[in-house]
């Protein structure tokens, strides 16, 4: 992996041995272990504090297994995890999918594999989090639409419209405060023959 940076990893492993071994093919791999934590829970509390580029996960650990460490950090503190496990199972792999996992390997991982799958797992986040953003657009966007749904209490006179605080607005300050359409003024034929009569209007050129 060519990075302007190294890549910083927490390794959460509660085997030391194993995770001293991890340590040693992360370095080979050029990356920086920033942290190494020995179960779910303190995983969690170092991602919040050291802000690691990727953990890698252990799935079989005390107080709270990876998986259930992988899931809440989706949520908590969204950061690529790459799952190291001593089995591979294909329930395995399906229950990290589901937990928000980029990547899984079995141990022991070797270097170019390890780098790699988290290669893959920090590309998969970066993915992710860009349809998060896309999608919470879309739902501002959406939320913005619904505010012009329902019954508009509007002037029969002036066509003025009463907003949800009782202040009356122009029709085009009203919408474009809800929506991100614009308005430029110009006459209807039906009005320029009405208020000025004589003035011809020239078409405009589509």
């Amino acid at each position: 992996m060519t990075t302007s940076k190294p890549v910083r990893v927490l390794i959460a492993e509660d085997e030391v041995l194993v995770g001293d071994l991890i340590e040693q093919e992360v370095e080979t791999c050029g990356m920086v272990v920033v942290g190494r934590a020995t179960n779910g829970e303190q995983a969690l509390t170092l991602c919040q504090s050291l802000r690691p580029d990727v953990v890698l996960m252990d799935i079989a650990m005390p107080q709270m297994d990876g998986l259930t460490a992988a899931t809440r950090l989706q949520i908590e503190s969204p950061t690529p995890v790459v799952i190291l496990s001593a089995h591979g199972t294909a329930d395995d792999i399906a229950r990290a999918t589901a937990a928000g996992v980029g990547a899984y390997l079995v141990k022991p991982p070797r270097s170019a594999e390890l780098d790699r799958a988290i290669t893959i797992a920090i590309a998969r986040h970066a993915d992710l989090m860009e349809l998060t953003r896309i999608n919470q657009q879309l739902q501002a966007a959406i939320a913005e639409v619904k505010t012009l749904s329902g019954l508009l209490p509007i002037c029969s006179w002036c066509k003025n419209i009463r907003d949800d605080t009782g202040y009356w607005n122009a029709v085009e300050v009203y919408v474009s405060k809800r929506t991100h359409a614009q308005f430029s003024h110009c006459l209807c034929p039906s009005c320029v023959e009405k208020y000025f009569p004589g003035i011809v209007v020239v078409p405009e050129t589509p």
